[in-house]
């Protein structure tokens, strides 16, 4: 029941408008009482709702407060968030902040340096494609090769329609890729997560364990991001990146207070 219901909310999450049951029913294979069951516990909770007139489900923002509690308890946000404004202010472009959590990157803060102009913001609520995006390439060149490609294969290639044109298209393409990136330093995405938009990722990486903890990426429109500016910014990414992990020691508090295991990651 609690996968099904995790299923539910995670569907419901990339549809802000709501969904009937019978499209919930449908895009889960699950039969419509199941389904009606599991929303009403979920209403009762206050994490769905359904809307009167159109009767479609959708979630409320009570689970997001409940991270932004989590997050703000946590204190990482508060320590990271400076290194990030610098950077934004630096650059004059969108950093960002994902942190690493089993298999996945998910976002957690951001500064926008962009103040007029073409200002580049998405969704901090899109997950992260590992093998379309600057923060996803830079994150997969810590690992073990051969991990970080089951971790790719296991989603697929293809990349949502949103997505430009990436140039990792097969496992060939992604090793040669993961080769590239670990020589440079730094992962890129050139339109690759959206078209019209660029991308630097560096990985955070913890000194004392060396394990990747995290990325900070700078993004923006191509115009302003080319190749060349790209490779110029780069070592200002890497020293927020080792900036961030030199604060890292609220890690430890963290994994004491959730429990967590140390994630194991190598520096490839």
């Amino acid at each position: 029941m609690i996968e099904r219901v995790l299923d539910i909310l995670t569907l419901l999450a990339d549809h802000p408008q709501g969904l009937p049951i019978s499209d919930v029913s449908r895009r889960l294979d699950l039969p419509k009482s199941a389904v009606h069951r599991l929303l009403s516990v979920l209403v009762r909770r206050g994490l769905a709702m359904q809307d009167e007139y159109s009767q479609r489900y959708r979630m409320t923002v009570k689970l997001a407060a409940i991270g932004f509690r989590f997050l703000a308890a946590s204190g990482i946000t508060e320590i990271c968030q400076p290194s990030l404004d610098r950077l934004a202010a630096r650059t004059g472009e969108l950093v960002r902040l994902a942190l690493v959590e089993d298999d996945a990157l998910i976002w957690i803060a951001k500064a926008q340096g962009a103040l007029s102009g073409l200002r580049y913001d998405p969704d901090m609520g899109q997950p992260v494609v590992l093998h379309a995006t600057s923060t996803g390439k830079a994150w997969l060149a810590t690992l073990d090769e051969e991990q970080a490609v089951a971790l790719v294969k296991a989603r697929g290639f293809v990349v949502p329609s949103r997505f430009g044109k990436p140039i990792v298209r097969d496992e060939a393409s992604l090793r040669a890729e993961l080769a590239r990136t670990r020589e440079r330093g730094y992962g890129t995405s050139i339109e690759e997560g959206e078209p019209g938009t660029c991308a630097v990722g560096c990985a955070i990486v913890d000194p004392q364990s060396r394990r990747a903890i995290g990325t900070v990426s700078v993004a923006g429109p191509v115009a302003r991001l080319p190749p060349e500016r790209i490779a110029a910014i780069a070592p200002d990414v890497q020293a927020t990146a080792a900036e961030i992990a030199d604060l890292w020691p609220s890690r430890k508090v963290m994994e004491a207070m959730m429990g967590m295991t140390p994630l194991k990651v190598s520096n490839g």
